[in-house]
């Protein structure tokens, strides 16, 4: 069967899906899909997987894709990151398989993609994603997809998205912030953005960004024109969120819970998922946020479960009396989580810095914890120590390396130079000198064992000459 493309595959293969659950690193994992899908998603993508652990490690295949086989399941996207070509094509070769088509992540904006460097920090890397996505559109027998963060140049953005078109992407999500919105500093997605690309390619867009309630889908649609509304954070709050409805709390829980025993996960996804259903809830008692991150069970979290059950149905309201805290609905009913905070131009602030101090009033929870295990723990940033730079990677490199640069690169290139690092311990010249001596050592051992030999063999045959003539 001839590979589908474009509107094609999304109209036939993907069933012209308007509704999509992003992926997300450890949190769209097989159970929460079949959740997502009982209540209005129509396209799930796997998390985020690593093409070369991929390639390399037949568990982490086992555990992340092939493991999770479910008929329900479909269409399903699976999601790579990837900086090679090959290693690339290999990972999707061993997952096309099992699903309906393959992402290339280029929209990762995590610090850790910026070391590894993929996802969002591929992007001024025009040529080398042109190979990366030729090459798969080549290979593979299902299409390739490719989920992108805009530039702060609509025009630059538009082009982008062209240059991957053209290359072989059959279908292009584009979420509407910078890479350098995330966190506190997120604000506001341009639809903008995104309008600008649907209207200058010629295959399938989805839009990410902005998505709290089953309005906000139907505006993003009607504003940009694309085909599909992809949610993350919105889902993971209220996977009930393409249904247009506000479920309470515990009955969501309840219904995860138990497709993860039918479908088995590590308990710390389902601890990562209660902590986002229940965190309004959680910020009323504050005791049942500490017993889910005691529980070692699935039983163990249904009990947690049981207990917020009972206390949220205890009426502590008044009649007519509207949510707290600003909330559109009352603390244990599903609903968005909106950063506190903000600053000119839609866009939220970082946390100020703490004081020298270390006031415990304005330190994070996480720096709290550190203080209390240290009380000399200081947290200015102009006292941590400063390494310098590889000159290559930009790690931290090795203080008496001779090339000046981290142990990693370092390796390599001495390697290539058969050259000696005393400050890693690499000692490939050394060694080669080792093994020519101990070559030549071999040689002239058995030039001697010749010429031994050849005095025995003369010696006796002057025996036998003596022999004879007596």
């Amino acid at each position: 069967m001839p590979k589908l493309q474009g509107f094609e595959f999304w109209r036939n293969t993907l069933r012209g899906a308007h509704y999509v659950v992003a992926p997300m690193v450890d949190q769209s994992e097989l159970a929460w899909r079949l959740l997502s899908r009982r209540h209005g998603a129509q396209l799930c993508y796997t998390p985020m997987l690593h093409a070369q652990v991929f390639v390399r490690d037949a568990n982490y295949r086992k555990e992340n894709l092939y493991c999770d086989v479910c008929p329900e399941d479909r269409p399903l996207i699976v999601q790579f990151c990837a900086n090679d070509p090959e290693v690339f094509v290999q990972a999707a070769l061993l997952a096309q398989d099992y699903c309906d088509a393959i992402d290339l992540n280029l929209g990762c904006p995590q610090m850790i993609a910026k070391r590894g460097h993929y996802g969002a920090f591929l992007q001024e890397e025009w040529a080398l994603l042109q190979k990366m996505i030729l090459l798969a559109h080549e290979k593979l027998s299902v299409p390739i997809t490719c989920k992108i963060r805009v530039f702060p140049e609509i025009d630059k953005t538009v082009k982008y998205a062209q240059l991957l078109e053209k290359a072989g992407c059959q279908l292009l999500t584009v979420h509407g912030r910078t890479k350098e919105q995330k966190g506190p500093l997120a604000g506001v997605a341009s639809w903008e953005h995104i309008k600008a690309v649907r209207k200058a390619v010629s295959i399938p867009v989805f839009a990410n960004g902005n998505i709290q309630y089953l309005s906000d889908v139907e505006e993003c649609m009607q504003k940009t024109e694309v085909h599909g509304v992809m949610s993350a954070e919105g889902n993971l709050h209220n996977p009930a969120l393409f249904e247009g409805r506000n479920p309470v709390v515990w009955e969501m829980t309840e219904e995860y819970l138990g497709i993860v025993h039918q479908y088995p996960c590590q308990l710390s996804y389902v601890r990562a998922h209660l902590f986002k259903l229940w965190h309004h809830t959680l910020q009323v008692y504050q005791q049942l946020r500490e017993e889910l991150a005691k529980a070692k069970s699935l039983e163990g979290i249904a009990d947690v479960n049981r207990d917020l059950k009972l206390r949220c149905q205890v009426p502590t309201w008044k009649e007519g009396e509207k949510p707290k805290g600003g909330l559109p609905f009352f603390h244990w009913i599903c609903q968005p989580y909106v950063r506190p905070g903000g600053s000119e131009g839609g866009m939220r602030g970082k946390r100020t810095l703490e004081d020298d101090d270390g006031n415990s009033d304005i330190l994070s929870k996480n720096k709290q914890k550190k203080k209390l295990r240290n009380p000399n723990k200081r947290f200015d940033p102009s006292l941590k120590p400063k390494y310098a730079k590889c000159d290559h990677c930009g790690n931290p490199k090795g203080n008496k390396c001779v090339f000046n640069l981290c142990r990693g690169c370092c390796k390599k290139r001495a390697f290539k130079e058969t050259a000696d690092c005393p400050g890693h311990g690499l000692l490939f010249k050394t060694k080669y000198e080792k093994s020519l001596l101990w070559k030549s050592g071999q040689t002239e051992m058995q030039k001697i064992e010749r010429t031994q030999k050849g005095e025995v063999e003369e010696t006796a045959g002057l025996k036998e000459g003596i022999d004879t003539v007596l």
